[in-house]
């Protein structure tokens, strides 16, 4: 912004220097080129207060205010009423609208509206003098109120126009971030998938072997009740270890799956039911929705919609550990798309929860391991459907996934 006024600036300078000189006037340049030599020392001190880094919305706004007051005098020493300068009262409301606001442009509009329409009337009225006699235009009420009214439709209509393309501009900017922060998902993804063959090949089969002399051993020798219990600990823990291996090679290296139409109802339903026979999905927790009477058939992967059904679920039991209300709900909101929408009353998700919603090893609860979202993303993905995610702290989560209907063999 302040390079752009310094260019204008420069511009009208070199302008009103040629025009000195090649053309002859009743009235002197010299408070025209004065003022622009204001603002050049003007930029200077906002280039000091840009480096200096610190109130920079308030450097704006005064930016924005004294740009008008010079080109206010511009206009006035340009010729007043017979001037063609008040243009210039564009280039603040441009920049008020991409630096600051939609709201900021209109306001500098509006402003620019009053200083020039105030000034016009005060000379045309006599309220206020001609820079130099030789200035005086004779102007009538009609011509005055025509100048106004064009100066003023320009300065709205230029907020209007560059306030449509500033927007366009802010969600543009914020889609390429989110598009970084997708591009930095991918990659992490893709590094954990490159080291999935080494991690299955150094710690799984090391594992079994282990897990299995255990076993033997617990049978054949005479063990006192607490060395079996020791055992019995080495293989829970060594099958808990040979769960989050599987779970991480399942999204590092993703099999393929054998598609079929099923019926969602029925693996929702068998979901719930190794939850509550693992009391994980206990008496404190309410499941309501309507996922058992709609009955809806889709064409994909029984085991991946299993992955979907458990890790979402599993993550909002997590969110309720006092109970609450799960309700789960699918449907067809057209012919094109099917919806899966699971809602939970617990803790909700922090700003710092949602910046790294689906992440890989990033887990809002303690002893999580950071993957359930990511696989869900990845076959949601895979489907090419969409996931989002609704939530506020202490006001639950609702997450909605919208997948196309996919085409199956007759």
């Amino acid at each position: 912004m302040i390079i752009f006024r310094v260019v204008i600036f420069a511009l009208l300078l070199i302008m009103a220097l040629i025009i000195e000189y090649s053309a002859s006037f009743s009235f002197s340049i010299a408070p025209f080129i004065l003022t622009i030599i204001a603002g050049f020392a003007l930029s200077a001190g906002y280039m000091l207060l840009h480096y200096w880094g610190r109130l920079v919305t308030f450097q704006a706004y005064l930016q924005i205010v004294l740009d008008l007051a010079l080109i206010t005098g511009l206009v006035y020493f340009s010729g007043g009423t017979a001037s063609s300068a008040y243009f210039l009262y564009i280039f603040p409301v441009i920049g008020a609208a991409f630096v600051l606001s939609s709201r900021a442009a209109y306001i500098t509009a509006s402003l620019s509206a009053i200083l020039f329409g105030g000034l016009v009337d005060g000379m045309y009225l006599g309220f206020i003098p001609y820079a130099e006699g030789g200035q005086v235009a004779d102007l009538t009420f009609g011509s005055v109120v025509y100048m106004i009214f064009i100066a003023w439709s320009a300065f709205f209509l230029i907020a209007f126009l560059t306030n449509a393309l500033a927007g366009r501009l802010r969600k543009t900017r914020a889609a390429l971030l989110e598009a970084r922060r997708e591009l930095s998902i991918s990659e992490r993804l893709s590094e954990a998938g490159r080291i999935s063959a080494t991690l299955a090949h150094e710690i799984r089969n090391p594992l079994a072997a282990i897990s299995g002399s255990v076993q033997v051993l617990k049978t054949e020798l005479a063990l006192n009740t607490e060395q079996r219990e020791l055992m019995d600990i080495v293989l829970r823990e060594s099958q808990r270890v040979s769960h989050n291996l599987e779970q991480f090679l399942d999204f590092a290296l993703p099999a393929k799956q054998p598609f079929s139409v099923m019926n969602l109802s029925d693996i929702l339903d068998e979901t719930l039911k190794i939850l509550r026979s693992g009391g994980e999905l206990n008496g404190k927790v309410t499941v309501k929705g309507d996922f058992l009477s709609a009955g809806l058939h889709y064409f994909g992967s029984p085991g991946q919609f299993k992955q979907v059904f458990w890790n979402l679920i599993k993550n909002a039991l997590k969110a309720m550990p006092n109970g609450g209300e799960l309700e789960v709900d699918l449907g067809k909101p057209n012919d094109d798309e099917i919806r899966i929408r699971i809602a939970d009353t617990g803790v909700g998700m922090s700003k710092a929860d949602k910046a790294h919603l689906f992440e890989p090893f990033y887990s809002r609860f303690d002893g999580g391991r950071g993957l359930g979202l990511s696989i869900v993303r990845r076959i949601v993905d895979d489907y090419e459907g969409r996931i989002e995610f609704h939530s506020e702290p202490e006001r639950g989560t609702e997450v909605l996934i919208t997948l196309p209907i996919r085409d199956h063999p007759k």
